[in-house]
């Protein structure tokens, strides 16, 4: 008999830990070659982890809510033959416990202190600020309280606290140079006079009261993190919004006549929403300050044109999978990524680097019938732009006999963006130069 290791796979190059959400397999349960054994969230994704062996599970190294580091053993396989890796218990600590030794070592009169004035837990609860899984979790190892944690000042995007900042802390902590919670409730006890700065506590929402008859329902872990993103997003950016109409009678005549020679050829649904990304991946390219993002006081001009996507799952949330290099994409090449981004977001098999990079997002709400939106910000993007129903309506059209009465298919395009950095001026143009784009439909086009 062999012992397999099962490790958590690299999920793409800005994902490096992850969550174990559910055990797929238990103990003494017998695998097949990719069978997936325990499902895993980023703040991104949910995915799974196949096997890469054929064997029984005999060890589980994590439990549920447990944060993963990329890499990490999380399970034992027990595979047939010789040979293998076999893991001895030391081995095994070493590998679950594969943090930097600073992050898991404290003295252990502030560890205890620390236990008997918070019961060894944090209540994050109280916070208006985001932290990471893995924060959360450094935070609770050490027994670092959230008075502590909230007074750190984070290098991450928008003053986050990293994974390196609360190593710093801690360690700046157990040398002395700063002081802890734990330490002044210790300096309490031994009657030591102790100067103690408090923060100012966050102002708490309202309490809602609910009666006997209503239904409490627990978000979900994806319906926080969304919920995170856009208030974060609104209290990040000054959001201005601009509308225009456009008329797309020759794209709606035009997919009509081609769209069963496309399927027919390419094996590919032609939708509206390829043709649209295309316009916007143009217009970028003509606004290449609309391709941008802002960090402090500078701002990041991006060279590659990667359009998000917002795509709907199937519990009723929005994800924003990512066109990469969308501007060198023809329309047969737009409408295959757009397809197999949507496909795969439907069935929950998108893989963390779909989500990463994109440079702008274009979200489509006239799928729910709305003519018009006002999306929030996709940080840190500095636009995103909303597509509205396309109508049948009466138009005045121009001619040179003169004008006339006809009807049309229409559309209103909302543009949202950063006023920051982003003036009306530019945000207007672009979103007039889409509308130029779409209007200038050549009808006689070969797809």
């Amino acid at each position: 008999m062999a012992k397999f290791e099962l490790k958590l796979p690299k999920m793409g190059e800005s994902v490096a830990e992850a969550t174990i959400t559910t055990w797929l397999k238990e103990v003494g349960d017998t695998i097949e070659l990719d069978d997936a054994v325990v499902e895993i969230a980023t703040d991104k994704v949910d995915s799974e982890v196949p096997s890469e062996v054929e064997g029984v599970l005999i060890e589980k190294l994590f439990e549920v809510d447990d944060v993963v580091q990329v890499g990490q053993v999380i399970a034992i396989i027990e595979t047939e033959g010789e040979g293998g890796a076999e893991v001895t218990a030391q081995e095994t600590i070493t590998k679950v416990e594969d943090t930097p030794k600073e992050a898991v070592a404290i003295e252990t009169a502030i560890v205890k202190t620390t236990e008997e004035v918070t019961g060894g837990k944090v209540d994050f609860s109280e916070s208006n600020k985001f932290y990471s899984p893995l924060v959360k979790n450094i935070a609770a190892t050490e027994g670092v309280s959230l008075p502590e944690l909230e007074a750190i000042s984070g290098t991450g995007k928008d003053g986050r606290v990293t994974k390196n900042d609360i190593l710093q802390f801690v360690e700046e902590r157990k040398n002395g140079k700063v002081g802890s919670q734990s330490t002044v409730q210790i300096a309490k006890t031994e009657q030591q006079p102790v100067s103690v700065v408090k923060k100012p506590e966050a102002t708490k929402a309202t309490p809602i009261a609910a009666s006997g008859e209503d239904e409490i329902i627990e978000m979900t872990r994806m319906g926080k993190l969304i919920a995170h993103h856009m208030v974060e997003s609104v209290q990040t950016s000054a959001h201005v919004q601009s509308f225009i109409e456009a008329d797309v009678t020759n794209i709606w005549n035009w997919r009509k006549k081609v769209k069963d020679g496309f399927m027919k050829r390419e094996g590919e649904n032609l939708t509206f929403t390829p043709i649209f990304m295309e316009a916007v991946a143009k217009a970028l390219k003509d606004f290449p300050m609309m391709n941008i993002s802002v960090s402090g006081d500078t701002i990041i001009k991006k060279k590659n044109i990667n359009l998000g996507m917002a795509a709907a799952l199937p519990d009723g949330n929005l994800i924003v999978p990512v066109i990469k290099n969308a501007d060198q994409l023809n329309l047969v090449g737009m409408t295959k990524a757009v397809n197999d981004l949507a496909n795969r977001a439907r069935t929950k098999a998108l893989k963390p680097d779909d989500t990463q990079g994109g440079t702008y997002t274009v979200t489509n709400v006239g799928t729910f019938g709305s003519i018009m939106g006002t999306p929030i910000i996709n940080q840190p993007q500095v636009g995103i732009l909303a597509l509205g129903a396309i109508r049948k309506v009466p138009a005045v059209i121009e001619t040179p006999e003169g004008d006339f009465i006809g009807i049309r298919y229409k559309m209103f395009l909302s543009h949202s963006y950063d006023h920051r950095v982003v003036n009306g001026a530019l945000g207007g143009q672009f979103v007039q130069r889409v509308k130029d784009y779409l209007e200038a439909w050549d009808a006689n086009r070969e797809f």
